[in-house]
């Protein structure tokens, strides 16, 4: 992951904002070392809109020069073995990624996620199964002995700044993500990975679900996957959080890994440098978020399968860009206030954990 502090004020740098230069410009490389999971109170009740990465990097594939990998990671710590429902994401969420161009912290352009979940309702001799898929050899896109359809939607909202001097508003256009070759703006994520009985080769069925996609205003098609993948971090969480009782020569003896054989789901995008750029500007700066209806009613009629309802206005309930940021600089009773901030607001309210780190 690159990065060019030096391209930025100091002073309009955020805590939690992931930046990288996208010019051959001389840069230096900070490893991340960790993720983030469960980092605050309230998001543990809310796994389906935790998340605990993000990646924003120049592509390193063949033929990919011009092209940056945007990779935001939601759900936490998923057993392969979590059935029977799995890990689907909340289809009354909205998930972000958020990107500045103009180094002002605040974001120009969205690629905003939605989901729908359909039951099929598969039935065995006139009763409906209790599984999310109705037999094995699942190997297609929207395969028939998958019972649960899970879709997806992105697009793009462009916000533009007023140039007028009387007002500072600015102004957000919302664009359709679509496919490449039908325009269809619908796309499938895969199933879990649930065993190779259910799905003999998962690796090229999940490879069926990277989609080419059209992006308003960019001459050349990006890419887009959303799906279950292998947790990639290396940390041994239970003692690092028990006061950092760790072995400090890990890497040689052997410190086990806590995230070996957890899985995340990964919302992942290639996008043309060219249309994440503003002017000669070569540094941009990214993090992901997910908010949910500020109103949750539970459904107490028997007859409605819904669980819930969600309505009203949208509030942010997770944030990341950098890893670590809220577990371990941010004061604990400031952590879920941290989770719905916004990165321009860093400086002022949460500047005192920098200058005054706790944790050490």
């Amino acid at each position: 992951m690159k990065h060019a502090l030096t391209k930025l004020p100091l002073r309009k740098l955020p805590l939690q904002l992931c930046l990288i230069t996208l010019a051959t410009l001389s840069t230096f490389t900070l490893p991340t070392y960790a993720s983030s999971h469960r980092e605050a109170p309230f998001i543990t009740q809310m796994p389906k809109v935790d998340g605990t990465d993000f990646y924003l990097f120049k592509s390193y594939e063949a033929n990919k020069a011009q092209f940056v990998t945007l990779i935001a990671n939601y759900v936490p710590l998923q057993d392969s073995y979590g059935g029977p429902n799995y890990f689907m994401m909340d289809p009354a969420a909205v998930y972000e990624i958020k990107i500045d161009n103009n180094g002002d912290s605040v974001e120009d352009l969205t690629y905003q996620f939605k989901f729908n979940n359909v039951n099929k309702d598969a039935k065995f001799n006139g009763v409906s199964i209790p599984l999310v898929v109705s037999g094995p050899g699942i190997a297609n896109l929207d395969d028939a002995n998958a019972n649960v359809r899970e879709s997806y939607t992105v697009s793009l909202i462009t916000n533009k700044k007023n140039s007028s001097r009387k007002s500072r508003k600015s102004t957000t256009f919302k664009q359709a993500i679509t496919q490449v070759g039908t325009n269809d703006p619908t796309f499938l994520k895969p199933l879990d990975n649930i065993g190779n009985k259910t799905i003999p080769d998962y690796a090229a069925y999940a490879a069926k679900h990277v989609y080419a996609i059209n992006i308003p205003g960019c001459s050349v098609p990006g890419r887009v996957f959303v799906g279950q993948r292998k947790e990639s971090f290396v940390v041994n969480l239970g003692e690092t959080f028990d006061l950092i009782n760790l072995n400090p020569l890990g890497a040689v003896t052997g410190e086990k890994n806590d995230l070996e054989d957890k899985n995340v789901t990964s919302l992942a995008m290639e996008v043309p440098t060219a249309c994440l750029i503003a002017g000669s500007e070569s540094v941009i700066g990214g993090w992901t978020t997910a908010s949910l209806p500020q109103t949750r009613v539970l459904n107490d009629n028997v007859k409605d399968a819904s669980s819930s309802k969600e309505v009203g206005a949208l509030r942010q309930v997770s944030r990341l860009g950098m890893p670590l940021v809220n577990e371990v600089i941010i004061g604990l009773k400031d952590k879920n206030k941290f989770n719905k901030s916004q990165p321009k607001d860093d400086v002022r309210d949460f500047g005192s954990y920098v200058v005054t780190p706790t944790l050490p």
